[in-house]
């Protein structure tokens, strides 16, 4: 086994409300990697996204760091990283601008209609995906929601405020973009320039951890991925 310092330290940062359990069948060398999942944290009334990024980056511990980020925790590891060096900034089931944002979530940040998601009940997902989102199948929702880990009010309200409303002009040259052609967040449609899963949906960090395995470590290692029949790069 490396020394500790001669190890790629690994930050993992799980989507919206969810425990970092998501991460649990992801599996990197151990002679070369050491991960480090990230938790979310109660954010201060009215603390700023930026803040709250700088706050989370107080937990990652070593220079250059490898930082990867889950949907809303993509969003959070892109934040993170304009305060820090980072070896690589990989972002998962995400968006890296604006734009990217479905018109449906640009739409409620225009209305302000996203204060109006009831996010203190505890189906919360239930009614965001089906209402707010659109169609979400009930196995998936399930299946995710098993891994919810936050439910207080506060932060559902900061969380969801901050995602519809986040901007960003020009996407960071250094995010390496993962995104499956079945996601019902934030459609395909929408996304450029990311590498592509065939039959991904929003949750496939968690049912298809098998893809992940095998090529994440390639990614972390040389920033490319040698493209398979499963997946493409997006132009």
């Amino acid at each position: 086994m490396k020394q500790d310092q001669e190890l790629t330290h690994v930050y993992l940062m799980p989507g919206m409300a969810a425990d970092s359990a998501i991460f649990e069948n992801i599996s990197l060398p151990e002679d070369k990697f050491k991960v480090h999942p990230l938790k979310w944290e109660i954010p201060e009334a009215d603390e700023s996204l930026q803040d709250y990024a700088k706050r989370i980056l107080r937990y990652v511990k070593h220079p250059e760091p490898v930082l990867i980020g889950v949907s809303f925790g993509g969003v959070i590891v892109q934040e993170m990283a304009k305060y820090t060096d980072v070896e690589r900034l990989i972002i998962i089931s995400s968006v890296k601008c604006t734009d990217e944002l479905p018109p449906r979530m640009k739409f409620a940040s225009k209305t302000g209609l996203f204060k109006l998601i009831p996010t203190g009940l505890a189906d919360y997902v239930d009614y965001f995906e089906k209402v707010a989102v659109g169609d979400f199948l009930k196995k998936r929702a399930r299946l995710y929601k098993q891994y919810i880990s936050i439910t207080d009010k506060q932060y559902l309200n900061w969380a969801i405020k901050n995602m519809v409303n986040w901007k960003c002009d020009k996407p960071d040259e250094k995010v390496i973009h993962i995104h499956g052609d079945r996601d019902e967040v934030f459609p395909m449609k929408n996304i450029q320039g990311a590498i592509e899963v065939k039959g991904g949906t929003h949750i496939m960090i968690i049912n298809r951890f098998k893809w992940f395995n095998e090529h994440l470590p390639e990614l972390i290692s040389t920033g490319k991925l040698k493209m398979k029949e499963q997946t493409k790069q997006v132009n």
